[in-house]
């Protein structure tokens, strides 16, 4: 067995906040070139890998031998086990906890992204039906409606409006609204709740009134699913919808967001949109791949001794995968520091992979589609006047997003 230098635990670095969501650090490009992983040492001082490598990023998120169950993941900055208000809820897949138990404490039971085996497949099984590619092309039609409408919205502004608040955000919460089964009347409470900040309690009194309405009125959603099936507690039911409801949303919206800023900053790609818009779902590949919003995803921990690429990864080693940096691996795509939406970008991780890949990624390449076509289409002097993204931002930590910022742009 060879030991590769990134089992070495000296010097291990740290993640590099000099990037941008289009222009990542070039550390990364530089750690790639020393091995497959590397030294990295996470927020509370505690030493493991980071893989900047594409293959060798996909073989640790499809390996059964590295888990992410919370009690072998690090501790957050106060040393403690990191909850769901330490995360950002744009993360997918989210490390978020189960409702309170009886005594009042966190229960992890029901919280599905940070099961593994049989449990695991058992929750993702009752909700993955309302996901599916047929599923999702079924709600085209009103997810197009509702952006049209939200479209208008965005040009009743004064300008220069901000995207991000006034178009991206809106359109994904709204659909996810619309597909969870949140009643239109309980909408200005999601966001409230969901999208601005609250209390795990006032999320969890939130969704016991939402399963209580939709007891009465069922309709053809995930929370109606939920209700009718004999495989899941209403504590479990309580639990995986907190990690629904708090995962995913926003990094659709910052894709739409992001994604404005990238074709607004490379007029040649947007006009061959605009010419060509049945590009638009390879394109959103690239999107995906050239935008990408994690800088890392929740680490996993090795079970075992595991070699991979020469690398040594011991047992109970934490290990982080970097879909910026293996979405820019050049071994995987030529020239990956041009956005291209005529490559051929299928099999980036944007969406992660493996069994805790993106539950919704069907639905949310809908919602880019129609966010961007529409946006591109229904404002044809569109212009970037300022974008925060354009500069280094912070990031959150256990796991590292970028941020979409303010997008403020002006049309004709």
């Amino acid at each position: 067995m060879t030991e590769n230098k990134a089992t070495c635990p000296y010097n291990p670095a740290t993640l590099p906040g000099d990037g941008t969501p289009l222009k990542p650090s070039p550390t990364f490009a530089k750690w790639r070139t020393e091995g497959p992983a590397v030294p990295l040492q996470y927020q509370d001082g505690h030493d493991g890998l980071v893989s900047t490598s594409y293959d060798f990023a996909r073989s640790i998120l499809e390996d059964p031998r590295f888990s992410m169950r919370p009690e072998r993941m690090p501790m957050g900055p106060t040393g403690h086990l990191v909850n769901d208000e330490d995360l950002p809820n744009a993360a997918l897949p989210a490390e978020l906890p189960g409702p309170l138990d009886e005594d009042g404490q966190i229960s992890e039971q029901s919280n599905l992204l940070i099961m593994d085996g049989d449990e695991h497949s058992r929750l993702r099984r009752l909700v993955t039906p309302r996901f599916s590619l047929r599923q999702a092309r079924g709600r085209r039609e009103w997810i197009s409606s509702m952006v049209s409408e939200q479209l208008q919205e965005l040009k009743s502004k004064s300008q220069p409006a901000d995207a991000w608040i006034d178009y991206a955000r809106p359109i994904a919460a709204k659909t996810h609204c619309h597909v969870i089964g949140i009643p239109d009347s309980e909408y200005d409470n999601f966001v409230r709740l969901f999208v601005e900040s609250s209390t795990a309690q006032q999320k969890y009194d939130f969704i016991r009134n939402v399963l209580s309405l939709r007891t009465d009125d069922p309709g053809e959603d995930v929370i109606s699913d939920l209700l009718a099936s004999d495989e899941i507690s209403r504590h479990e039911t309580e639990g995986m919808l907190r990690l629904l409801l708090g995962a995913g949303r926003d990094s659709v919206a910052y894709l739409i967001a992001t994604t404005t800023v990238a074709l607004l900053t490379n007029r040649d790609q947007l006009e061959l949109l605009r010419a060509e818009p049945e590009r638009i779902d390879s394109a959103i590949e690239e999107f995906m791949r050239f935008g990408t919003m994690f800088v890392t995803v929740f680490p996993r921990t090795a079970l075992e001794d595991v070699e991979l690429e020469g690398v040594l990864i011991k047992a109970g080693q934490s290990v982080s995968v970097s879909p910026v940096a293996a979405n820019r691996d050049p071994i995987r795509w030529d020239n990956p520091d041009d956005f291209d939406i005529t490559r051929d970008a299928f099999g980036h991780l944007g969406f992660s992979h493996g069994i805790h890949g993106c539950i919704g990624q069907q639905l949310a390449r809908i919602e880019i589609g129609e966010g961007i076509s529409q946006l591109l289409q229904g404002l044809p002097g569109l212009n970037l006047v300022h974008a925060e993204q354009l500069t280094p931002m912070p990031f959150a930590h256990p796991v590292a997003v970028y941020e979409a910022g303010a997008v403020m742009v002006e049309w004709n």
